[in-house]
């Protein structure tokens, strides 16, 4: 599949609405191979709460996704409909492949999911786009741009 096959309109909507309602905190969730759209838990304050020496990062700047979400992510990868794109927004920062998320992608080298990543640009608010990254055989590379308004 190409980044043209992966997030149809409806779903980018769903996506958008989402990380502009969760802001100023980031999104995170799964677009399905039926464009089906599942909003993920961000524990990501949680974490920091209870280990803030290990988890430095608050939903504002940082995302894990909750345990049932991860267990329906591995269920759906064996199953008819597998998740093809795992999202997620920058709030305030524009929409790139981090550090941290590379990190989140990778384990020695390779993707630990055979998915791209959405990553949504929302400031204010107010979603300004996003993008979508693929592995290359390298890296993750952004393979489409979509407006803030699709």
């Amino acid at each position: 599949m190409t980044g043209h096959d992966l997030i149809d309109r409806k779903a980018l909507l769903a996506i958008y609405r989402h990380a502009a309602i969760t802001y100023p905190e980031e999104c995170c969730g799964f677009v399905f191979a039926d464009a089906g759209v599942h909003f993920g838990e961000n524990i990501q304050n949680q974490l920091n709460q209870r280990s803030p020496d290990i988890y430095k990062r608050s939903a504002a700047n940082g995302y894990t996704f909750a345990v049932a979400d991860t267990q329906m992510l591995n269920r759906s990868l064996s199953g008819n409909n597998p998740v093809r794109v795992i999202y997620h927004s920058h709030p305030d920062v524009g929409a790139y492949f981090s550090r941290e998320d590379e990190e989140k992608a990778l384990f020695m080298g390779q993707p630990i999911f055979p998915v791209a990543y959405l990553v949504v640009d929302v400031g204010a608010g107010e979603v300004r786009g996003a993008k979508l990254f693929e592995w290359s055989g390298e890296r993750f590379e952004c393979s489409r741009e979509f407006p803030g308004t699709p």
